[in-house]
């Protein structure tokens, strides 16, 4: 597991900076299928019990912008273990909570923390070599994503084993052993901040939106692109209760299975951005994300259709988040953790849109209203990269291109100091 000694990762530590991020996100989803049974143990209304993924949320938002850029700062192998042993403490936490309010705020902490795995990925792509960064990144999104996908499946057959808690307990031991194992495995990193002050690191972070026109254009790429994939996720569940499919919540859940094929091809669009073809990948996966929305709407009555449509809808969302993260991470590596920070910011902004919007259009337009929904927020990305393309290339004064090696940078460094 540790590093090559002619520079790059090993696929030992590369494995396990994957598994990291996956079990780092999955904590912020166990608790979404058990609200009922929590609710009936700590004698929550459902409205309260609901709050447990508000706080989730809030907690990785409020860690997105507070902590992810300290990377740049302080040293990364430091940051990441100590954020992974903070989330297995407020695991443990929730695993023993007598009342809401210690669930609802151990909740919280635990998203706060769970952010590490926002270190890690950066970390990762800083270990890599230049010519494997795109399949480096590919591979721990991958685990980032089957983590996310995998939990509430996880989270389910756990408390059939030995009740709600037991998920937390499980996972607060798994933190705990990657706390371990990262402490020793990875290698030491400083952060390259400077003298920046923690007051300064934030206001740097903000900054990036206007010293780095990529970073304008990509963040919002990727905000319409998780807010499309949000759109058929929180909208799912309400098609498959009612008719003609008439599912039980079991069968909702492992549904989420589903998506897996999508979260594998990470790597595939990790390596064409290796052979300099990111631009044609962020192009395609755009293309498809719109693509995917005839075949998701025809699924309102044919369970094939339906299946295809989430496959290339999260295949096309991979790719697309892929190719932006390998844009990004190549701009500024000394300032790679705040250009995370900022990016998973917009997207996580965008997909909570995305899953606030649905629910209004599902009250008034079914099914064919959140199709609508998604179609257009996908033709959104297209309409971005577009011009992303056009507006990078005329500043440069260069013909459109369709393909940017991936370690180049496009945009003049700017101090933010």
């Amino acid at each position: 597991m540790r590093p090559r000694t002619d520079g790059g990762l090993s696929r030992g530590l590369l494995l396990l900076m994957s598994a990291a991020t996956g079990l780092a996100v999955a904590g912020n989803y166990f608790a979404q299928p058990l609200l009922d049974v929590i609710g009936r143990e700590l004698n929550l209304g459902s409205t309260l019990a609901a709050l447990t993924v508000t706080a989730a949320q809030g907690g990785y938002a409020l860690g997105l912008i507070l902590l992810v850029p300290l990377g740049d700062l302080v040293e990364r192998r430091r940051l990441a273990v100590s954020l992974y042993a903070a989330t297995a403490v407020f695991l443990l936490v929730s695993a023993t909570a007598a009342n809401g309010t210690v669930l609802l705020v151990s909740t919280a902490l635990t998203a706060l923390t769970s952010v590490g795995a926002q270190v890690v990925v950066p970390f990762a792509a800083t270990l890599a070599d230049p010519a494997e960064r795109g399949r480096v990144v590919g591979t721990v999104m991958t685990g980032l994503m089957l983590g996310l996908l995998l939990a509430r499946t996880a989270s389910g057959a756990l408390s059939e084993l030995g009740g709600w808690r037991t998920v937390y307990w499980v996972n607060a031991v798994l933190m705990a052993l990657m706390a371990v194992l990262l402490r020793t495995f990875l290698p030491r990193l400083g952060g390259d901040g400077g003298r920046l002050s923690y007051p300064g690191l934030l206001r740097s972070t903000i900054a990036m939106f206007r010293y780095e026109p990529l970073l304008r254009w990509r963040a919002g790429i990727g905000a319409l692109s998780l807010a499309s994939f949000s759109v058929l996720w929180t909208a799912l569940t309400f098609l498959l209760v009612g008719s003609p499919y008439d599912w039980s919540e079991s069968a909702i859940g492992l549904f989420g299975l589903v998506g897996v094929a999508g979260a594998l091809t990470a790597t595939v669009a990790g390596r064409l951005a290796d052979r300099g073809h990111v631009q044609i990948v962020t192009g395609a996966g755009t293309v498809l994300l719109l693509a995917s929305w005839l075949a998701i709407a025809a699924g309102a009555r044919s369970l094939v259709w339906l299946f295809v449509g989430v496959i290339v809808l999260d295949l096309a969302h991979q790719a697309v988040l892929n190719s932006n993260q390998n844009v990004l991470y190549a701009l500024r590596p000394e300032a790679r953790n705040r250009i995370n920070s900022a990016f998973m910011t917009s997207l996580f902004l965008g997909g909570a849109v995305g899953s606030a919007l649905t629910s209004v259009i599902w009250v008034n337009g079914g099914w064919t209203g959140v199709c609508v929904l998604g179609a257009t927020l996908s033709a959104g990305t297209v309409a971005l990269w577009l011009l992303e393309r056009m507006t990078i290339d005329r500043a440069a004064g260069k013909p459109p291109k369709t393909s940017v090696h991936q370690g180049h940078d496009p945009t003049p460094a700017a101090s933010t100091n």
